[in-house]
């Protein structure tokens, strides 16, 4: 397996990087959800409905059950990671490492997500539709 980047002493490989990337870009949710996931936990709430629009996190109202969807995604690419606490598994999500590196590399980059094209839209969504190994 060939190892292209290194954050923290985790190697990915190109096909991961490029696959998060795609997830990460067709995802609904702008820059400022994944920088403020870095600094810390973004409860489901913050993210859903109105909030999620006054905070800039998305540009339109998006349910707790889309929210949670799209979430769920990015935590089978590896992007994020549900908070655990005490009592076990937790309404919040971070990055990982790898989510890290992306919007990192993003926000000193452009500064914002870029735009998908419509083929990364139509392999993203064939990947998640029929759970394709990734």
């Amino acid at each position: 397996m060939k190892a292209s980047t290194q954050t923290l002493n985790l190697a990915y490989t190109d096909r991961s990087i490029t696959r998060a990337e795609r997830a990460l870009c067709c995802a609904p949710f702008q820059l400022s959800l994944f920088a403020a996931m870095k600094a810390k936990s973004v409860p489901l709430p913050y993210i859903a409905g109105e909030t999620g629009v006054k905070e800039g996190y998305t540009l339109k109202f998006l349910s707790e059950q889309r929210v949670e969807r799209e979430l769920m995604w990015l935590i089978q690419v590896g992007l994020l990671r549900r908070e655990v606490d005490g009592q076990g598994i937790t309404d919040s999500f971070r990055l990982t490492p790898l989510g890290r590196q992306i919007v990192d590399k993003w926000n000193s980059q452009k500064g914002y997500l870029p735009q998908p094209s419509w083929w990364e839209r139509l392999v993203n969504r064939l990947i998640r539709w029929f759970s394709l190994p990734v």
